[in-house]
């Protein structure tokens, strides 16, 4: 059996304006053929594809298409659209005969001008392979599920946790893959979309209306008819003419029970549409003094509004400001993506005194610069590899090592892992468990610094990724939609 693999990946945030290029996929690395395996091998949902295959002893012959992942951001301009379209298109018609197609994709990807990539690339894949060749699509369970994706997909599996355990995702696929391909099950989808969307507060499936919802599709799939069911809260940043949550049933054989078990799980989130709407989340300032307070540290504070796992820039000085102006002694963690003020600073030099403005880069209807005055510890660069991430290693461009009174800033020309993962600081001679208290530019994203952290403090931050939904400038996503407008049901 012939099985070719695609793994792309980007998460878009409508609400920064910074367009995501080849160049946002090529610090991660843009990887084609056997590379693509080698890369994965152990990790990941490709790693876990090829783990689950190898442990049920089947014999496949793999053909990798193409593997590539972009840091969640603005919308992906034309030129990576159409690169990726033009490679998917060219290396499946120039594989041969396949047999099966697995798609790693993430399911929240719109470009300029086009809503939905991913339907747009399993278009393409489907185009070139025909109607009668299964193609095996897991998703993001921040998804926002299409139309296009169901009608070209032949089964879909979501992550079940948030986190994101990406390696379980791709072994559940693997284990499905090879059930199809010994035509064990004929796998059929039903699904449902609701109008529905929240903000990021509970996501994390560890609790709460979450974790309830995801239990219900777990207990679904102990009947052993029913395949796959991935509840797909979608990213709450994403305007889109089919934004929505959604949920899919994958059953074997059974579209009656796919679609009584799809009904089951939209009234079931629909019900709890008013706890996924519970905030967690601490004015700044009093998050600050809060944190400043704790008899321990590391204090994680969460920077709901600029969470860059979620799409945004990074550049956000909000919780800076509130620590300088209030005088803030515990020392504090902060990363920031500016390209501006890392090449700055680097062109300062190590032990300069610099005054500039920073942050406040890419979104000003949500931040202004800050001016401040620091000294510059350490300007490096250069790939970083990292023990635990989705990704191995990256360029995060220029870094630099900023003494901002009681504040460390860890400025970066790009994303890299955003901060969010310790390694990344540790790389350049930082030791975060230092610190009383360590911003993390995510929303829910805070495993990596658990093993050093003594509790996490969302911070109510405004800006691309803030949990005020209703006020976000919404153009696109169908009307009326809860909560923006009462909606009866979750039909509309």
């Amino acid at each position: 059996m012939r099985v070719a693999v695609i793994h792309i990946g980007q998460e878009t945030n409508d609400f920064n304006p910074v367009p995501t290029t080849l160049e946002g996929f090529r610090q991660f690395g843009i990887y084609e053929g056997d590379e693509l395996l080698d890369r994965m091998a152990g990790r990941g949902q490709v790693g876990g594809m090829l783990d689950a295959v190898a442990a049920c002893g089947m014999d496949i012959d793999w053909v990798p298409i193409i593997s590539a992942w972009a840091m969640a951001g603005g919308r992906i301009d034309t030129e990576s659209r159409l690169f990726f379209e033009e490679r998917i298109g060219s290396l499946l018609r120039a594989a041969g005969r396949i047999d099966a197609l697995v798609a790693h994709l993430h399911g929240a990807c719109s470009a300029e001008g086009v809503d939905d990539v991913e339907g747009a690339q399993l278009g393409i894949a489907r185009a070139v392979l025909g109607p009668a060749v299964p193609i095996l699509l897991t998703l993001d369970h921040h998804a926002n599920v299409t139309q296009q994706m169901v009608a070209h997909s032949t089964a879909i599996i979501g992550h079940r946790t948030q986190p994101h355990d990406v390696y379980d995702t791709g072994f559940l696929s693997g284990e499905l893959l090879v059930r199809m391909l010994r035509g064990e099950v004929r796998p059929v989808i039903a699904w449902r979309k609701l109008r529905l969307i929240t903000h990021q507060e509970q996501f994390l499936t560890s609790g709460g209306p979450m974790k309830e919802w995801f239990d219900q599709a777990r207990e679904m799939e102990g009947d052993a008819r029913v395949l796959a069911v991935a509840p797909c809260p979608m990213q709450p940043w994403l305007d889109v003419a089919e934004g929505g949550w959604a949920v899919t049933v994958t059953t074997n054989g059974d579209r009656a029970l796919a679609e009584r078990l799809a009904e089951e799980s939209a009234d079931f989130a629909w019900a709890r549409r008013e706890a996924f709407m519970v905030k967690q989340a601490v004015g700044i300032d009093a998050a600050v003094r809060q944190a400043d307070a704790a008899a321990k540290g590391v204090v994680v504070l969460s920077d709901t509004g600029d969470t860059v796992f979620g799409g945004t820039a990074g550049d956000s000085n909000l919780i800076l400001e509130s620590i300088l102006r209030q005088r803030i002694k515990g020392r504090a963690l902060i990363p920031l993506i500016s390209p501006g003020t890392a090449r700055a600073l680097a062109a300062a030099g190590e032990g300069a005194e610099v005054t500039l403005a920073v942050g406040g880069d890419s979104c000003p209807q949500f931040f202004s610069p800050l001016t401040v005055t620091g000294r510059v510890r350490k300007v490096a660069g250069g790939v970083v590899k990292v023990a635990v991430f989705q990704q191995p290693e990256f360029d995060q461009g220029i870094t630099v090592v900023f003494e901002v009174g009681p504040v460390t800033l860890f400025v970066t020309e790009r994303s890299g892992a955003a901060g969010n993962v310790p390694d990344v600081y540790r790389a350049f001679g930082i030791e975060p468990g230092d610190y009383q208290m360590a911003v993390l530019k995510t929303a829910s994203n805070f495993q990596f610094f658990a093993p050093i952290s003594s509790q996490v403090i969302r911070v109510d931050t405004r800006g691309p990724g803030q949990s005020d939904v209703k006020t976000l400038p919404w153009r696109r996503v169908p009307r009326p939609i809860w909560p923006m407008e009462e909606v009866g049901s979750w039909q509309g």
